[in-house]
């Protein structure tokens, strides 16, 4: 069953799929910057407000799913 989350007039179940790609694809993520970038995307997601439900660090990507409320637009977080 749905989570819905719920604002002052509006019940939302947005959840976005967003992949981070380096411009050359170095295979450096999943070493030693692995845990590094997991602890900043997650204070950068609790910053915004954002709820992130899964995300995985891969070789020379980054999979990331998002809850996003609507008043945000997923460019702008």
């Amino acid at each position: 069953m749905r989570d819905w989350q719920s604002q002052a007039h509006v019940k939302h179940y947005c959840k976005y799929h967003v992949v981070f790609v380096p411009k050359y694809r170095r295979k450096s993520i999943y070493g030693t910057l692995r845990k590094e970038i997991g602890g900043i995307l997650r204070e950068l997601c609790r910053q915004q407000g954002v709820e992130l439900i899964e995300g995985y660090a891969m070789r020379d990507y980054i999979h990331m799913l998002l809850m996003i409320p609507p008043k945000y637009s997923v460019a702008n977080t």
